[in-house]
């Protein structure tokens, strides 16, 4: 899938109409993000993410767009790099 919309550093919109949150420990990996970056959206294993983004050469942990992030478990990763 391409990005279609990439405004805000925290989300990011894929051409399928999708949007996702992106981790805030995780955002400086999509600052080389582009429209023609394709992405690849892979279920997660996570405690913090309930999705990945891959692509452009990075992976991002990612919840969907209208999910809210578990507060404490974001500061405790955070926290631990």
């Amino acid at each position: 899938m391409k990005i279609s919309a990439h405004a805000q550093s925290h989300i990011a919109e894929l051409d399928d109409g999708s949007k996702w949150q992106i981790f805030p420990g995780d955002l400086d990996l999509t600052l080389n993000w582009k429209p023609e970056t394709d992405l690849t959206v892979v279920e997660a294993d996570d405690e913090v993410a309930s999705h990945v983004l891959v692509g452009g050469g990075v992976k991002v942990r990612a919840r969907s767009g209208g999910d809210s992030w578990p507060a404490r478990k974001v500061k405790d990763a955070l926290k631990d790099g």
